[in-house]
């Protein structure tokens, strides 16, 4: 059985945006997203020598806010993120897990001082969201230049890729579904 999507919208992002997005990543896993308005506390996250916001600790809040096992719950945030090995991240998720996020800061292009374009925003985040989603579902990096699991350093790499997952992960993750190792893990607690 497939765990149920919820994606979180903490950002600014207009609710009937992210629909288009939902239903775009819940055809790559075969599901029908939910989506919700919500928040995270930032301020527990936010690093001030760094002037960016941890994202581990907004997956711990996140988990801690909505602990339902049968579900993955990615959150939409417009801050910058970082982890401490390295200078910024698009979204980090728990590997295996039920929880993920996202940043809209660094996939707009007003971050890099280029005109805004909303549309590729919002292609930006679909790739992203299921690039992690992958992740909750045991797929690790791939090395397929277009799948959309590939690891992106550049938000010029998330262009290239494709939105979808290759041939390979679509297989490993239909081969984890059928002996069911894909079973989200239960954290109860921060």
């Amino acid at each position: 059985m497939t765990p149920t999507i919820r994606i979180l919208n903490a950002s600014s992002l207009r609710q009937d945006r992210l629909l288009g997005v939902a239903k775009k990543v819940g055809d790559q896993f075969r599901t029908e997203p939910s989506v919700s308005k919500g928040s995270l506390n930032l301020a527990r996250a936010f690093d001030s020598s760094r002037g960016q916001y941890n994202s581990t600790l907004l997956l711990a809040e996140l988990l801690y806010l909505y602990p339902f096992p049968e579900q993955k719950t990615i959150a939409i945030v417009d801050v910058d993120l970082f982890i401490p090995v390295l200078t910024f991240v698009f979204g980090e998720a728990q590997l295996r897990g039920q929880a993920a996020v996202v940043s809209t800061a660094r996939l707009g292009n007003r971050f890099y001082g280029l005109p805004e374009d909303d549309d590729l925003l919002l292609l930006r985040m679909e790739k992203e969201i299921v690039h992690e989603l992958g992740h909750t579902l045991g797929l690790f990096h791939c090395h397929q230049f277009e799948c959309v699991m590939r690891s992106s350093t550049y938000v010029e790499e998330i262009d290239l890729k494709r939105g979808e997952l290759c041939r390979g992960c679509q297989e490993t993750t239909r081969r984890m579904r059928d002996v069911g190792s894909i079973a989200p893990l239960k954290i109860s607690s921060l």
